[in-house]
């Protein structure tokens, strides 16, 4: 079942086309990696799908609906967002911003899912320490707990795994992974290719805000992909652990 659909969506910011008749869908259970280089249109992409961008062409649908027709509450209940952005206002407790993440959940619910999700992430030991005395790889951490905590249909990141430790970034695929297993649709941008081909199960290529490439990893990081929007020379084997990128930079 498809939870999030756009259909030949376009969308500008200021008076620059970023993204050109998008079409791109995630079904439930599967992870949906966007790559590409920078000023792709990968973040608009993500906000274009939530409605925080205004699409010029095309439609949305989300948990099968219009979504030009749908309100604020509806959208919380069939999507959760975690922007690149780890900037938060108030020095709260870990646990608190965590629990933000299910509004609409009674608040001992909230609580709860807040708990576990922070345990997850490996944070159980500072639930009670305002956000702002972490690090920055910690508070990127609370901010995920605060996505796992929302059970929405669609969990959306973009750049989860920035700023974080390798093991932090295995975590958090792992955990996006396991919320895909049961069965939320997951779309993340991601600027790892490696990491990108091991955690996802279909990759979308943008290039100059058009899809030049979709389909599973293998596919859609084709050498010719490669060259022309990542100017690499290379390309994915398959290995014990995966797939493996080899490649190097055009020219080097």
């Amino acid at each position: 079942m498809s939870v999030l659909e756009l259909q030949r969506v376009s969308a500008q910011l200021g008076a620059r086309e970023v993204l050109t008749a998008i079409d791109l869908a995630v079904m439930a259970g599967e992870v949906v990696g966007i790559l590409g280089p920078n000023g792709a249109g990968k973040t608009t992409l993500l906000r274009a799908a939530l409605g925080l961008v205004q699409t010029t062409r095309g439609v949305v649908h989300l948990g099968g609906r219009d979504l030009a027709r749908m309100g604020s509450v509806e959208r919380a209940r069939n999507a959760a967002y975690m922007p690149q952005s780890r900037e938060i206002g108030w020095n709260m407790p870990a646990l608190r911003i965590a629990s933000l993440g299910a509004p609409l959940a009674p608040p001992i619910e909230a609580r709860a899912r807040a708990v576990r999700a922070l345990a997850d992430v490996g944070l159980d030991g500072v639930m009670d320490r305002g956000v702002l005395d972490l690090s920055g790889g910690e508070r990127a951490r609370v901010l995920l707990a605060r996505l796992l905590v929302s059970g929405a249909p669609l969990l959306t990141a973009d750049e989860p795994v920035a700023g974080l430790d390798p093991d932090a970034q295995l975590l958090a695929m792992d955990l996006l992974r396991a919320a895909a297993r049961s069965g939320a649709g997951v779309l993340v941008t991601l600027h790892d290719l490696q990491l990108a081909a091991r955690a996802c199960d279909r990759l979308v290529v943008l290039h100059h805000g058009r899809v030049v490439a979709s389909g599973d990893p293998v596919a859609a990081l084709s050498p010719e992909v490669l060259r022309t929007v990542f100017r690499l020379d290379g390309g994915l084997t398959p290995g014990a652990n995966g797939l493996t990128l080899s490649a190097r930079r055009l020219g080097a």
